[in-house]
């Protein structure tokens, strides 16, 4: 192809997202031309409502993936925690590029760490896995909705509305804040959002786009994803609750953690399993079954629609 469209949402994590893939195709093909189209989705035209009260799966894609479906563009880069589990027909998954740190972080003022805050500290986030497993460790803290692109969220943080952030670490470090980290939090505090960290470059079946993002595709990365989408799909696809899990790959080697819990945190279900690389998706569907029988598929009755992964 001598013009590659690239789409992606307009905030400045997305463009910085889209932009670092466009580089590494100028730079591969430099008798291509690759051009950026903005595209607004779902997710970004409600920016005051709260995520659980926007209707339907994938809001932060499906107007990228329609896109896609009707040739406007020929490449979409996502951020993989949004895409829902399945992919609309006539669409491929073609490449998932090496990982951005996966873990989630606290941006706080005063630089304090989570166990520093006072009680009553005042902790914002839009996300109901963080909000869940944030009270689960620190129940004496309030965690309110907050929404906005990182620099919105980072000026609510200096203005004192609230005294701490629960952000993903690879969005800070993509836009060049990663100075505003003030603890990186550890998976026994806060799993990550199911492949949090990496990009998914979506295309339509069978385009030549596909022959010429391959060398972008890094294969650990792509098993780690694989393995915890596998744990998601089998709570339920989408299931709007707070699920995380977070996968190691050593070699051929897999270590899977994976969380259910409540949104006010009181129950929490959490495993881990290992096994071989290549079982990536066998270990996803049972650790899944695992937390399903000790007691999440209750928190699944109970709370299904309430959360999800979009804005994470």
């Amino acid at each position: 192809m001598d013009v590659i469209r690239i789409g992606t949402r307009g905030s400045a994590l997305a463009l910085a997202q889209a932009g670092s893939v466009r580089g590494k195709l100028e730079e591969r093909y430099p008798g291509v031309k690759v051009e950026t189209v903005t595209i607004k989705t779902s997710g970004d035209r409600f920016l005051d409502t709260p995520i659980k009260a926007i209707a339907g799966k994938g809001v932060f894609v499906k107007e990228i993936e329609e896109a896609l479906l009707s040739g406007k563009i020929d490449l979409a880069v996502h951020s993989m925690k949004d895409l829902p589990t399945e992919i609309p027909a006539g669409l491929v998954l073609a490449a998932i590029p090496e990982r951005e740190d996966p873990r989630d972080v606290l941006a706080s003022a005063g630089r304090r760490t989570l166990k520093d805050l006072p009680p009553g500290a005042r902790i914002g986030t839009g996300s109901l896995r963080r909000r869940a497993q944030i009270l689960h460790h620190r129940p004496d803290l309030v965690v309110e909705p907050i929404r906005g692109n990182i620099d919105t969220r980072l000026k609510k943080l200096e203005r004192g509305e609230v005294q701490g952030l629960v952000m993903a670490a690879a969005g800070l470090k993509r836009i060049g804040c990663e100075s505003r980290i003030s603890e990186y939090l550890a998976p026994q505090i806060c799993v990550s959002a199911v492949a949090q960290g990496a990009l998914g470059l979506e295309c339509r079946d069978g385009d030549p786009v596909m022959d010429q993002i391959a060398f972008l595709h890094y294969p650990p990365t792509a098993l780690q994803v694989l393995a915890e989408r596998a744990f998601l799909k089998r709570l339920g696809g989408g299931c709007q609750i707070p699920v995380g899990a977070r996968a190691w790959t050593d070699d051929d080697q897999m270590r899977l953690l994976g969380v259910v819990c409540e949104v006010e945190g009181k129950r929490l279900y959490k495993g881990e399993i290992a096994g071989a690389a290549s079982d990536a998706e066998r270990l996803g569907e049972e650790l899944a079954e695992r937390l399903l029988k000790d007691g999440a598929e209750e928190i699944l009755a109970l709370e299904e629609g309430l959360f999800v992964h979009g804005n994470d």
